[in-house]
């Protein structure tokens, strides 16, 4: 009972809860079914009681928050419908809708006791938020943007975004790696969260640190191990399924579920069902370039064998017909040779046989020519200072002059001269 103290009624703080307890406990005495997030589900494994916390946004902003209580009995029962139905038990970051009862307590405050969860309507709003995307995505003309890019004819530099830990991703390593045929491909992981509300800006934020490193690599995959529906919605989300649409390489997908497609493997240029299978595409793209190259290199042994076959008996013909013609033709010019070696020689002795003469004519003349022949004709030399006298104008009176015969000279004085 309240107490009064200077005409001022007081209650107490216990008094004060109680009767909003009491309140509270008179107003809402049925179970009610709402729809909020699960932001976290708190669950505490050493007394099986979850203490949920819920909350309402809206433009990404809460509007509503409160806490609530899921004891070990209903959590046990809610989560195997979970698994059941959805292959993957509660967790945080889903809408749900639930059914609890409204209580408060003096001491742990305003609650909400879920004693339900739908787990099929988790799955309408997956489908919900999938169809918004995906309607979003091909107003802007962006669905199948991607798909739209050329794919490398070998691809042969990939960088991945996962988790390290990834069974996916170790399954995908094994058979790139490994494959019989040798084929390389380089890869560089860029890890990510890949589950929950937080993988959204994580995968979004490693595809724009390779976004500047384009030039490096030829295709983009996001590889992840295997989960059910629920552990798939970020993959339904608008923002993120964007991302990969408008990425500038091509975008693989291997996510690891057979179920139906989450948007972003839509928009994606390549979703394999696995990591495996995605391995396998891959290496099928090396084996659609080699084999036929195989077939042609084949090829072009077979033919160059086969010309050179052609070549060396064509080769061999031109040797014979070039050695036979090559034995005629050294005849025919021996001959040929021969001949001229003979009109050559007739040739020679008749040149040298006129030039002889020719010699002999000439030899006669100079030796007609001989000074001393005309001497012995009785001819002599009259000369002055020993210059010939070839005319009377050469000589003065007085000159003395000398005079030549075959067999001796003389000396005379010009006493008298007459023209």
């Amino acid at each position: 009972m309240p107490e009064k103290v200077n005409d001022k009624t007081i209650f107490s703080l216990l008094e004060v809860t109680k009767s909003i307890q009491k309140t509270l406990a008179d107003r809402y005495q049925s179970l009610y079914w709402i729809k909020a997030e699960m932001n976290k589900l708190n669950h505490y494994k050493h007394s099986g009681h979850c203490y949920p916390e819920l909350v309402e946004k809206k433009e990404s902003k809460i509007v509503a928050e409160i806490r609530s209580i899921l004891w070990k009995s209903d959590f046990e029962r809610i989560n195997n419908s979970f698994i059941k139905l959805l292959n993957e038990p509660l967790r945080d970051g889903i809408t749900i809708l639930f059914q609890a009862g409204i209580s408060y307590d003096p001491i742990h405050g305003l609650s909400l006791r879920i004693v339900d969860i739908d787990p099929a309507f988790v799955l309408g709003e997956l489908e919900r938020e999938k169809k918004e995307s995906i309607l979003k995505l091909q107003q802007e003309n962006l669905f199948d943007a991607n798909r739209r890019l050329p794919f490398p004819v070998i691809p042969k530099r990939l960088a991945i975004i996962s988790v390290e830990t990834s069974k996916g991703l170790s399954d995908f390593y094994k058979i790139i790696n490994n494959n019989p045929w040798g084929y390389k491909i380089e890869t560089t992981l860029y890890p990510a969260l890949l589950q929950g509300d937080k993988s959204i800006p994580s995968i979004i934020k490693q595809l724009a640190v390779i976004a500047d490193r384009t030039e490096a690599y030829d295709a983009v995959a996001i590889i992840r191990g295997g989960g059910g529906e629920v552990g798939l919605s970020s993959y339904n989300n608008y923002n993120l399924a964007k991302a990969i649409a408008i990425f500038p390489l091509p975008v693989l997908t291997g996510i690891g579920h057979s179920t139906n497609e989450t948007v972003s493997e839509m928009v994606a240029f390549k979703n394999a069902i696995t990591p495996s299978e995605l391995a396998d595409f891959l290496i099928q793209k090396f084996h659609n370039f080699s084999i036929p190259l195989d077939r042609l290199q084949e090829e072009l042994i077979f033919l160059s064998k086969n010309k050179f076959e052609q070549e060396k008996t064509k080769l061999q013909g031109f040797g014979q017909s070039l050695s036979w013609t090559s034995k005629n033709r050294l005849q025919q010019e021996n001959h040929d040779i021969n001949i001229q070696k003979q009109r050559l020689q007739l040739f020679s002795q008749h040149f040298l046989k006129e030039k002889y003469g020719e010699l002999a004519n000439i030899s006669r003349l100079i030796k007609m020519a001989d000074p001393a022949q005309l001497l012995k004709r009785g001819f002599s030399i009259t000369r002055i200072n020993g210059k010939v006298i070839q005319s009377i104008s050469d000589i003065q009176t007085g000159d003395i002059v000398e005079t030549i015969f075959i067999d001796g000279k003389m000396q005379s004085q010009v006493t008298s001269k007459q023209n």
